[in-house]
């Protein structure tokens, strides 16, 4: 007797089967790529509770958010330029420029030009570097490494030459934005909270957001589709410089003083806590969530390492850049795999 053979499954039902799958692996890569860093930020709490008992003290943390608070502000604006597809090297010398014009304006115009001055400033930064990017169309690597030398050389201009140090006066009320509680929670904190909060329902919410990912996942395909892209290309560089002013005006406020030298290097971090937290280099994909979670995990590296006693500069840079370099080739063994 012949054995009967079931019918093959029709062409359709393969393709949409095996489409199925497809989609699945995506979401399930998707996810890794955007938890991964609240993954890893969840274990080194859980190693730093174990090992160390002041770890786990409400201080502590509360110290590990305050040491963070302006590369957390820098990096909400950084993850909306890296998402377009640009990238800023320009906010550290921004944040400077904001810091000693804080100190500088309130000591000549009182604390509303402290506040005032320092972010038109920043914004007005901000804007040349998205004209000269969207519409001279030129690289944004030179056009924001060339606003960060002018930056810091305004900077410097300002303090002649870094040899007059300028201080916000005793009785200035911009002082109670660095230093005031609300809530037991220092007001710098708070802005970073606020800055976060605001950028997720922005790019997660809003048409601007979901053109920002258009713009970034493919230009061509943006302008096709009809989207302003050279006005959302100029909107996010402001916005990114903006957000550096508010941290170099918060930190002058807190200190006293705008250093000339504040923000050195703290670009790099900004870029470092977006890339860790699953936004990919190449723009179109990413997260405010993620960047939260990778500030925060830059945060407690740090204060591991302080912890430990070991020389924290040091240690630091060579954990934050193995970790960036394991992240980033993850991201691309993650990306490919998508793709296929």
């Amino acid at each position: 007797m012949s054995q009967e053979l079931a019918p093959a499954a029709p062409p359709s039902t393969q393709a949409t089967a095996v489409d199925a799958a497809a989609d699945r692996q995506s979401r399930i890569v998707g996810l890794v790529q955007r938890s991964a860093a609240l993954i890893v930020l969840a274990i080194a709490l859980l190693v730093g509770s174990v090992m160390y008992s002041q770890f786990a003290e409400v201080s502590n943390f509360r110290n590990i958010l305050e040491s963070r608070f302006s590369l957390g502000l820098i990096a909400v604006g950084m993850t909306f330029v890296i998402i377009s597809g640009g990238i800023d090297l320009s906010v550290g010398s921004v944040m400077a420029v904001s810091a000693v014009l804080t100190a500088w304006s309130a000591t000549n115009y009182g604390s509303v030009a402290a506040v005032v001055v320092p972010l038109a400033v920043c914004a007005v930064i901000g804007l040349v570097n998205g004209l000269l990017i969207a519409r001279g169309r030129l690289a944004p690597f030179i056009v924001t490494l060339a606003t960060l030398l002018g930056a810091r050389g305004l900077a410097l201009k300002i303090t002649d030459e870094g040899t007059t140090k300028q201080l916000v006066p005793d009785d200035a009320w911009v002082l109670n934005l660095g230093r005031a509680d609300v809530a037991g929670l220092p007001v710098p904190i708070l802005f970073a909270v606020a800055a976060f909060l605001v950028g997720f329902v922005v790019l997660n919410r809003t048409r601007f957001g979901q053109s920002v990912f258009a713009v970034g996942g493919s230009e061509d395909a943006a302008n096709l589709m009809g989207l302003p892209v050279r006005r959302i290309k100029v909107w996010v560089y402001v916005a990114s410089a903006f957000l550096a002013g508010v941290a170099g005006m918060l930190v002058a406020a807190r200190a006293g003083t705008g250093e000339v030298t504040l923000g050195q290097g703290i670009e790099l971090q900004a870029i470092a806590a977006v890339v860790i937290g699953g936004t990919l280099l190449t723009g179109g994909s990413g997260g405010l969530g993620g960047t939260a979670a990778g500030v925060v995990l830059l945060g407690v590296i740090s204060n591991l390492i302080n912890l430990s006693d070991l020389p924290n500069t040091y240690y630091q840079g060579l954990v934050s850049g193995l970790f960036l370099l394991v992240v980033v080739v993850a991201q691309t063994l993650l990306a490919r795999k998508k793709r296929t």
